[in-house]
């Protein structure tokens, strides 16, 4: 009888552990091995032909650091981050909005949003590079049209940024849209039929109900967007036929950045340092993102004002509780045997 509780017990804790280890294997056979021989080689200088390096510590950090091009990429990187994310976020849940409402054909328009992301970004990223072109460009086309001036969407820095933002926006708009619907159809109707009932209307609802509810939801939503735009590189390699960032680096970005250095300059030591530079970049984001999560979402979802901390340890509690209980009657059990 104790050995079977004592089993019930490690089953209990130790076959969650056993269902996710195979991903974590995995990951540590495919990802951390690559990732731990990028940092072995970022402070090396590579030799290609030997395939080996001479450990020259942090010069290859020191070299890319005090290049012009990474701070212009660095400045490329986040200005495009920030056109394409705010307005796709702000879009996003106005779009999962307006599907949750109660319209006809719900499944074809749901379906209709996600196409975009289901195309290839290479075939995106050249209709978008044509659409957007100096010349001949369908947009600079309509412009001309309405009697307005084109727009040097190549040769000036802040309109490329906003060319290829809409490629992006175009593409992972109706991903995140999903993700917010579903979030959106897990709020229960009740909340909204008792502000019904207590007169608010759908703005008011939306900010009062809606907004709270999506609160985690939104912020992973960020979270994944921060990491991506950071690591934008399809968009700004196929906006024009040599894949440079532009003559003088106008939407140069660091992972095109360090693209060219790998397979451009075939240095390999120096990419692997851009790689990591990048990688503490994300990870820093990550950290404050990570922070204001916990205080935006540290009593989400309480009505009787507990945090989640204690309810954590209330139910830490109580499982010990009932576990010395258990053991308690075993004994007792085995005593009167």
């Amino acid at each position: 009888m104790a050995f079977g509780h004592k089993l019930s017990k490690w089953d209990l804790k130790l076959s969650p552990y056993l269902y996710i280890s195979p991903f974590f294997i995995l990951f540590a056979i495919t990802g951390l091995f690559p990732i731990a021989y990028t940092a072995v080689i970022s402070f090396m200088d590579w030799d290609l032909v030997r395939n080996s390096g001479t450990f020259i510590g942090f010069d290859q950090y020191v070299y890319v650091l005090t290049q012009p091009k990474f701070w212009i990429a660095l400045r490329n990187t986040f200005s495009i981050f920030l056109l394409s994310s705010v307005p796709q976020l702000i879009l996003a849940v106005f779009i999962a909005t307006m599907l949750d409402q109660n319209i006809r054909a719900k499944t074809f328009w749901r379906m209709g949003v996600l196409l975009p992301y289901v195309m290839a970004p290479v075939a995106v990223a050249l209709i978008f590079s044509n659409m957007f072109g100096d010349k001949y460009g369908l947009v600079n086309t309509t412009l001309a049209d309405l009697g307005l001036p084109p727009v040097m969407w190549h040769s000036d820095a802040f309109a490329s940024h906003i060319a290829i933002s809409t490629m992006v926006n175009f593409r992972w708009t109706g991903y995140n849209t999903l993700i917010l619907l579903a979030a959106m159809q897990a709020i229960p109707r009740d909340y909204y039929e008792a502000a019904s009932i207590d007169g608010a209307n759908r703005f008011r609802q939306f900010t009062a109900i809606t907004l709270p509810s999506l609160r985690p939801t939104l912020i992973f939503v960020i979270i994944t967007s921060t990491i991506g735009g950071l690591q934008i590189f399809d968009e700004p390699r196929m906006y024009d036929q040599y894949g440079t960032g532009g003559a003088n680096s106008q939407w140069l970005t660091i992972s095109l950045y360090l693209y060219d250095i790998g397979w451009g300059q075939w240095n390999f030591g120096r990419a692997a340092a851009l790689a990591w530079i990048l990688f503490i970049i994300i990870l820093a984001i990550g950290v404050i993102n990570m922070l204001v999560t916990n205080r935006l979402v540290r009593d989400e979802g309480t009505r009787d004002g507990v945090s989640r901390r204690s309810r954590r340890a209330a139910a830490a509690a109580a499982r010990k509780q009932l576990e010395h209980r258990a053991d308690t009657n075993d004994k007792t059990t085995e005593v009167a045997r």
